[in-house]
């Protein structure tokens, strides 16, 4: 199968590398001195699971320059980012082309579904700890990447999602063709937007959240939070998400941050609104009350953000 890889950092770039390595037909969507740099130097990968190596060549382009129609659409963007997406996946897309949004943001893969109503879009989410370190060189911390993705109705169901989980499989992914996304994206969701809420409130990285203490207390209390607004929505975890996402937490380095804590110092644009405020408009929207994440959003706006 020919794949498209929107987006080339942290997720998007994890996910060319593993596949392209694995000899699946893959081409990454990417821009600037980071897509020079991979044109010209391959695709240069740091990770503590498998040591440092070098992908090359690997397949590259803008979305200018991209006139493939893939069977696959991997939307690995930033939120922010979503929106310019969409001309060019409708454009790239034919008859059975399938797109699964891994995005941090709960819900994308049902808004970017609304607005492209002639393809079939997927949701999903992905647990991988990466980031670009520097043009054409990715940094891929911990042990942790897999990809969970599937339909929101079980008619849209399609044989082809099953070929990408054995595709993902053999590229050294963990893949998870989930009966119920809608459940599997949320809790996701109940970590990277706690664990980003907790990060940015407190200027903390994995390392001082890993520790006991308030910041590690207040990670959980919003953990807990998402599982109350689950709850009122209806949807049920099966496994006890505190713990769980303690223990993504804990199998993280140190130094590990959410990618919308970098963006902020960074001075760029963040996910800050789907990760955290959305979270409290929800609260508001099912009526539930989620003091620790209304506390943390006022503070986050008197900061300016």
């Amino acid at each position: 199968m020919e794949y498209l890889i929107i987006g080339a950092g942290g997720t998007g770039g994890c996910m060319g590398a593993c596949m392209t390595e694995a000899g699946k037909d893959v081409t990454l969507i990417a821009r600037g001195a980071h897509l020079k740099a991979m044109q010209t130097e391959g695709l240069h990968m740091e990770t503590t699971k498998k040591g440092n190596y070098t992908i090359c060549p690997v397949k590259a382009t803008d979305m200018e320059h991209y006139h493939g129609h893939p069977d696959i659409i991997f939307v690995c963007v930033k939120g922010y980012s979503l929106e310019e997406t969409i001309p060019f996946i409708r454009g790239a897309a034919k008859p059975g082309t399938v797109v699964i949004p891994l995005l941090n943001i709960y819900g994308t893969g049902g808004r970017l579904q609304r607005q492209l109503p002639e393809i079939l879009v997927t949701d999903g989410c992905i647990y991988i700890a990466g980031e670009i370190k520097e043009p054409g060189c990715l940094w891929q911390k911990g042990d942790i990447f897999r990809v969970v993705f599937g339909v929101r109705e079980p008619s849209e169901y399609r044989d082809i999602l099953a070929e990408v989980k054995k595709d993902l499989d053999e590229s050294g992914i963990t893949a998870v063709l989930s009966d119920n996304i809608r459940r599997d994206a949320l809790q996701k969701f109940s970590y990277v937007s706690p664990a980003a809420a907790c990060g940015q409130y407190y200027d903390a990285m994995a390392g001082e959240m890993q520790k006991p203490g308030k910041i590690r207390d207040t990670f959980a209390a919003l953990i807990r939070e998402i599982d109350v607004l689950a709850n009122a929505m209806g949807i049920r975890f099966e496994t006890d998400i505190v713990n769980t996402n303690l223990d993504i937490l804990d199998s993280l380095t140190p130094e590990a941050s959410t990618s919308m804590q970098r963006d902020v110092k960074q001075g760029k644009l963040s996910e800050m609104d789907g990760l955290i405020f959305e979270v409290v408009r929800m609260g508001r929207k099912y009526g539930v009350i989620l003091s620790t994440y209304e506390k943390i959003a006022a503070e986050l706006k008197e900061r300016g953000f």
